[in-house]
């Protein structure tokens, strides 16, 4: 696990493998990376605000599950951006294909259950 990390962060290790790409290429995988990182902080944002801005709902402690969920959710999003950036990096300095990832379809699923979720808590709370 460590030395996985310590790729992430070393760019001499990264530089080593292939050879140096079209810079374009580079720098788009690097905006792809930050449109990740923005995700998560995104989520990040949300887990805080839910923490301190939703009112209590009919189901006890929903409110801190919702906003440790989000908070869980934006870090995953930000490791997952790091190692997604190295792993195609990787693939375009050796000119292999880019890796498949099912992340942002997992992803999805997971905001959209979310979503629904919290559309039934706030009908419940409408009947009360």
């Amino acid at each position: 696990m460590w030395e996985t990390i310590r790729r992430w962060f070393d760019p001499r290790e990264l530089r080593s493998v292939g050879s140096t790409p079209d810079y374009r290429f580079s720098l788009a995988n690097e905006r792809t990376f930050l449109a990740w990182l923005r995700t998560g902080l995104a989520l990040i944002a949300g887990g805080l605000a839910a923490a301190q801005f939703l009112p209590p709902l009919p189901v006890a402690h929903l409110r801190e599950v919702i906003a440790v969920a989000l908070l869980l959710l934006g870090a995953t999003v930000a490791v997952r951006a790091v190692d997604h950036w190295a792993r195609t990096e990787r693939a375009i300095r050796l000119g292999e294909e880019l890796p498949a990832s099912r992340f942002p379809a997992v992803l999805a699923l997971v905001v959209a259950v979310g979503a629904l979720l919290l559309v039934v808590a706030v009908l419940a709370r409408g009947r009360r």
